[in-house]
Parts: structure tokens; C-alpha cells; sequence
């Protein structure tokens, strides 16, 4: 009888130490997911794959982040080798060049048999995924450019806050004025952002790319030099950083910026980082997101786009299970209580009517932010072309507004040096 005993005790001990899965007879897979966002991000993603799991004890998820830069370098290394994940988080700016270099993994008939569930997305949402008719991303929010005003900033320099359709002389104004009442920075990194740069032609009623993504799509660089004449001049007063400065400032992520260390009072930030920006400041601190300045007589700058989007690679090992995931993201209430909107607002009506009543200031403020966009915006413009992101990585920072900001080049001479490069690389990747 003790012999039985024991033996009971050891089988008992061996079921204990295999997975849940192992036990009801079903194979254990592992997922491999990647994205990009600030620890804030991190912290929840991870705690909704720790909730998946919970749910698909035969799902185990493998997971890898970074900061933005860093990211695009990560999975271009893993796209050599051949070792993409199953889930991998995309950005918009680079959706169509990876779907049209054969690289992502069509989910329209996961989207037809409901492992996707989108029945309740806007069209145009769905549609903004798709790439010559096919579907490669699943957004996971809305968003749009904004500048994050600090408000107790602005009432210590005796300011009011500008008018939602500021110009951008308004803003060169506003940032001295700051600079020279409080001592800080007026505004503090990014603006010479490739996005903002894409923006201001936005404003001016132009877009970057032409239609057939082989050439820069305007003719005047009379908007990006007088720009650059700007960043000069705040950076030569103080109110903005120098070049030097800001570098410093590369890796630290929405949570070491200058506006969360109280040494600026503006920040661009797309909207759906207000939350890692607030969270690291502390609930004391007041901000507002605010629509990017505009040119004189111009149109509006903003957008909503989808914040970014979830694929599949095309190599992906597992993509049901990974389609299963995406629809947990996408659709669960639970987990989006968790996402908080982080990635901005969310896309499944059900989801944002779950979320509404219980919205803290900070969520409540970009929900209205993104509402006020809306009414006034700009239509959103295509995915950027096949060369994007050479043009970014490769000539836009390091050779086109770093060597200005350096002072080694003229703006004059550096818009011309850009669009003679941009045009090659466009050209030779179509």
C-alpha cells in the first residue's frame, strides 16, 4: 500500500511540472511578438500576453522590445537572418514597403472567418491597413501629432494657451516669450522631426511623395528652409536646445524629456504618448495636447492616422495562433482596461464605449483631443513609399538637418543636397 502511495505521490509531482497544456494532451507553442514604446507601453503589453497566456495555457509568448530607432534596426537583422517574429508591431510610415518587398503575410482571410474579429471597425480604419487591396496591419488606435503644452508652465510666464490654429510665427513668439520669462526651454526636442517635416508640407497643401512614390512630391523647399532658419534661431536664443543638447536627450524616451524634467514647456509627441509622458511627470503636473502650428493662411497640419498596426511576417511560424492574439488586442475589454488606450484611441466600438465612463484626465484628454482633430484636420495621407526608410535612417538626420544645426551647411544648400539624394533613393526603390 505505501509502495502504491508513492508512486501515486510521483505521478502527482510529475503532472505539477508539466505546462497546463501538456496535461489535456495539446502541444505548447511558442509565439514570438515584438513592438517598440516606452516602459509605460512595456508594462502593460506585457501584462496583456501574461492574460492571453492565462486564457491559451498551450500559448507560451516570447516577447522583445525597444525604443523606436532601435526597433526598425532589430527587426531589419532579424529580416536578414530570417528570424522575424510571429506579431510584430508596424508603424504606417513603413506598412506598404515591407507588404510590397513580399515581407508580411495577408490577413484578409483571417479577417473572413472571424479569427480577426473587425465587424466592429470603421471601414476607413480597416482600409488604412490595407496595401494594393490586401490587408497587412490591424491598427491598434488612433492618433495624431500634437504638441503637449504644460500649462502651469505657460500661466508662470503669464501666457495664455494659443489658439487651436496657431501659425507657426505664433509659435517662434510663444517659445521665446517662455524662454525668456522662466529661463527654460520653450520647447524642448524634435523639431526637426522627419514627421513635422512631413507635416508642415501637409499644411501647405502639398504631401512629400508623388503619387507613384519615385520623386519628392512638391517643388517649393522655400517651407523646410524657412523652418530650418527657425530651429537656428530658437537654438541660437536658448528656446530650444542646441543640437548637442539634444542629443543627449536621444534614448531616454518620452519619460526622460525635457517637458517631464521641467525643462521645456512644449513637446511634440504623438498623442497617444501623452500617457507615458504624464505617468513620468507625476500627477501634479497639468498638460494639454494641442494641433501643431500651421503656416500663415495655410491649412491644418494634423491628421488622424492609425497609431500603428499589429502584422503577421510572412515566415511567421504560428499565424493563426498569432491572429488569435491581434483579436485578444483588439477586441478583449479586459485587456484594453489594461492598454488604457495607450496606443492610442481604440479602434473597436465596443472597446471605447467599455472605456469612456471610467477615463482618468489623462485618457479623457486625448479622447477630446483626437475629437477636436477630427473637426479639423487635413485627410490622411498614403503610406510612405518603398525607400522611406533609407531616406529616414540614412539622409534625412544624419546629413540633411543634423550638418544645419551643426552649422556645416546652409539651409539653402542642405535642401538641395536632400532633395537631390531623396529623389535617387526614391527612385531606385519603386
Amino acid at each position: 500500500m505505501k509502495a502504491l502511495r508513492y508512486s501515486l505521490v510521483l505521478v502527482l509531482v510529475a503532472l505539477l511540472a508539466l505546462p497546463a497544456a501538456a496535461i489535456y494532451g495539446q502541444e505548447t507553442i511558442e509565439l514570438q511578438l515584438t513592438w517598440w514604446g516606452s516602459q509605460t507601453r512595456h508594462d502593460k503589453t506585457i501584462a496583456v500576453i501574461e492574460m492571453f497566456e492565462a486564457e491559451h495555457p498551450n500559448i507560451d509568448i516570447i516577447y522583445e522590445f525597444s525604443n523606436f530607432t532601435d526597433y526598425w534596426t532589430l527587426l531589419s537583422t532579424k529580416a536578414a537572418s530570417g528570424s522575424l517574429p510571429d506579431v510584430m508591431q508596424h508603424d504606417y510610415a513603413y506598412l506598404a514597403e515591407w507588404a510590397l518587398r513580399g515581407q508580411l503575410m495577408p490577413l484578409d482571410d483571417f479577417i473572413a472567418d472571424g479569427t480577426i474579429d473587425l465587424s466592429n471597425v470603421a471601414q476607413s480604419v480597416v482600409d488604412s491597413g490595407k496595401i494594393d487591396g490586401q490587408t497587412y496591419g490591424v491598427s491598434l488606435g488612433a492618433n495624431s501629432q500634437a504638441f503637449i503644452l504644460d500649462v502651469d508652465a505657460f500661466e508662470a510666464a503669464g501666457l495664455e494657451l494659443p489658439s487651436p490654429d496657431w501659425t507657426w510665427t505664433e509659435f517662434e513668439e510663444v517659445v521665446t516669450q517662455i524662454h525668456d520669462e522662466l529661463g527654460i526651454w520653450g520647447f524642448g526636442t524634435l523639431l526637426d522631426d522627419e514627421a513635422l517635416w512631413k507635416s508642415l508640407l501637409i499644411g501647405h497643401g502639398e504631401w512629400a511623395f508623388s503619387d507613384d512614390g519615385t520623386e519628392l512630391g512638391y517643388e517649393d523647399d522655400q517651407p523646410m528652409i524657412d523652418h530650418l532658419n527657425m530651429i537656428l534661431r530658437l537654438q541660437e536664443t536658448g528656446g530650444i536646445p542646441t543640437i548637442e543638447e539634444e542629443i543627449e536627450f536621444d534614448t531616454t524616451g518620452p519619460e526622460g524629456s525635457p517637458l517631464v524634467i521641467g525643462k521645456s514647456a512644449i513637446q511634440y509627441q504623438w498623442s497617444n504618448q501623452v500617457l507615458a509622458v504624464a505617468n513620468a511627470a507625476g500627477p501634479e503636473r497639468h498638460f494639454k495636447l494641442w494641433h501643431l502650428p500651421r503656416p500663415e493662411g495655410g491649412q491644418s497640419s494634423n491628421y488622424v492616422k492609425p497609431s500603428m498596426f499589429f502584422s503577421i511576417p510572412a515566415s511567421a511560424e504560428h499565424p493563426e495562433e498569432a491572429a488569435m492574439f491581434i483579436d485578444f488586442f483588439t477586441n478583449s475589454l479586459e485587456a484594453n482596461e489594461i492598454l488604457a488606450a495607450e496606443r492610442g484611441v481604440p479602434v473597436s466600438a465596443p472597446v471605447r464605449d467599455h472605456l469612456l465612463p471610467n477615463l482618468d484626465p489623462v485618457m479623457a484628454e486625448t479622447f477630446d483631443f483626437l475629437v477636436r482633430v477630427e473637426a479639423d484636420s487635413s485627410p490622411v495621407p498614403p503610406p510612405d513609399p518603398p525607400g522611406y526608410a533609407d531616406l529616414r535612417l540614412n539622409v534625412y538626420g544624419p546629413q540633411f538637418v543634423d550638418v544645419v544645426r551643426f552649422g556645416e551647411m546652409s539651409p539653402e544648400d542642405a535642401v538641395a543636397f536632400f532633395r537631390e539624394e531623396a529623389n535617387r533613393i526614391l527612385a531606385q526603390n519603386k
